[in-house]
């Protein structure tokens, strides 16, 4: 998925609130309105637009609907950060280390 779908989906805090929320299990909509205090209906919303942006899968339990993070979904933001910022990493562990000296 391009940068610019995936940064465009991460621009609403409720999405990034819904990120969190599925990163480390999957979730219903309903546990999902839950955690961020919205309607299902919102949060349905938020999640077509992260899953369109490759942000979330949907899993299947029976008849529940389960949202999952979908950790590859963020590599095109990952390379636009590396092409922005060569050994960028590299350069901010040096100054964190100077600093801790």
């Amino acid at each position: 998925m391009p940068a610019e779908e995936v940064f465009a989906a991460l621009a609403a805090p409720q999405r990034q609130q819904i990120l969190r929320l599925v990163r480390d299990e999957a979730l219903s909509v309903g546990a999902i309105a839950e955690g961020c205090g919205a309607s299902q209906q919102a949060v349905s919303h938020h999640l077509q637009v992260l899953k369109d942006a490759g942000l979330v899968a949907m899993e299947q339990e029976g008849r529940r609907h389960l949202y999952v993070i979908r950790p590859d979904g963020f590599e095109s933001v990952g390379s636009f950060v590396a092409d922005l910022w060569p050994g960028g990493l590299d350069k901010l562990k040096t100054v964190l280390e100077d600093r801790n000296e």
